[in-house]
């Protein structure tokens, strides 16, 4: 049996099944990777400074606008629709198979596509938050507020819901990941190199029966897994889930 007979014969056999995922996923609706060689040049080139700098913590405080400027640019995809991937996942979800969605992204594509037990480990440009009175905006508000957006409450500087460089991670998140991770029988990590913690720590809580990387590359956890498939996350999963719950229905 090939490695993709064998994914499709663990996602017959195993339930529940539990989904890490990561920039790669989002890739194939047309959301660049920031992290990736061409989004550092690019930022760098524009910015003078890599992103993991333009989105730190500090950063935000110290130069709203130059952050805010980016983070529109960059950060922001309100028209993407969700991929093969995403519709997968939320099918398997349907079907009983899939207990939890844990995403490093926060693009709300999952939640798009239909899933529901999404865990968002870095949070949602779809939540905004005056940092003085906490008072909450939606995504419309700050697109549509040119420069630094305020709160048209109290005048506070609005803070985009997502973890930056040099914040920790949602302990409820965080522990509701780990808690799906480890009663999993099976993991499908995908999209995801695991190089950005502590997301990709993640891995070490399961110990269920068989752990499935999909990433176009090779990461450091491959030689854990019991399948590895390095190719698209949209189609393999896409062709997974279609051959075992059948075609996916066409709106």
């Amino acid at each position: 049996m090939d490695k993709y007979g064998s994914l499709l014969e663990a996602l017959r056999k195993y339930s529940p099944i539990v989904f890490l995922g990561g920039a790669g996923v989002s890739t194939e609706s047309g959301i660049p990777d920031f992290r990736s060689e061409s989004g550092i040049y690019q930022t760098v080139k524009e910015y003078g400074y890599p992103p993991e700098t333009i989105l730190s913590a500090p950063f935000f405080y110290d130069e709203t606008e130059t952050f805010y400027n980016y983070y529109k640019k960059y950060l922001i995809h309100e028209h993407a629709q969700p991929n093969r991937a995403h519709r997968a996942l939320a099918r398997l979800e349907k079907a009983g198979k899939l207990s939890g969605v844990v995403t490093q992204n926060i693009d709300n594509l999952h939640q798009a596509a239909g899933s529901v037990k999404v865990l968002e480990l870095h949070g949602s440009v779809y939540r905004n938050y005056c940092t003085k009175c906490e008072k909450f905006f939606p995504l419309r508000y700050i697109v549509e507020h040119e420069g630094v957006p305020r709160c048209d409450a109290c005048g506070g500087i609005i803070k985009p819901d997502v973890v930056l460089y040099g914040e920790s991670l949602d302990e409820v998140v965080l522990r509701g990941s780990v808690a799906r991770i480890a009663g999993a029988e099976m993991l499908i990590v995908g999209g995801t190199s695991l190089a950005v913690y502590p997301a990709a720590g993640l891995i070490h809580y399961f110990s269920g029966k068989a752990m499935a990387i999909i990433n176009k590359s090779s990461t450091p956890a491959d030689a854990q897994a019991d399948i590895v498939i390095h190719d698209s996350i949209g189609k393999v999963l896409g062709d997974a889930v279609d051959a075992l719950l059948g075609p996916e229905p066409q709106e």
